[in-house]
């Protein structure tokens, strides 16, 4: 956990979330912003700052969150229709919240990605 991170105060209850799945490893929560009818982010619980970050250790959690995002996308009743996951990195990434997290969007039809 890193002390001034946003996810990790949510994962450790200090900062309020709507949370919709949660284990052992990853936390998923509705978006506060959301950019579609459905806006999920799904979390790793174990502080990793971003996707350059990862190491082979990492592997089995970052697998078993892959694993979970599909799951929430089907329990939010996108995965039928389709949805989209994002993982952002850095700044030039769009990565606001360093603290590795995917995004679900979903709900709508989202239309093709387009650099600003």
């Amino acid at each position: 956990m890193s002390d001034n991170c946003l996810f990790c105060k949510i994962i450790n209850g200090t900062i309020p979330a709507d949370i919709v799945y949660q284990d052992d490893t990853v936390l998923a929560f509705k978006d506060i912003n959301p950019q579609a009818p459905v806006h999920i982010l799904v979390i790793p619980k174990r502080h990793i700052a971003t996707l350059d970050d990862l190491t082979e250790a990492d592997r089995a959690d970052i697998g078993h969150l892959m694993e979970r995002l599909a799951h929430v996308a089907r329990a939010a009743g996108v995965a039928e229709k389709g949805y989209r996951t994002i993982i952002n990195t850095r700044a030039h990434g769009g990565q606001e919240v360093f603290h590795i997290h995917a995004h679900i969007l979903g709900g709508k039809p989202i239309g093709p990605m387009v650099a600003r």
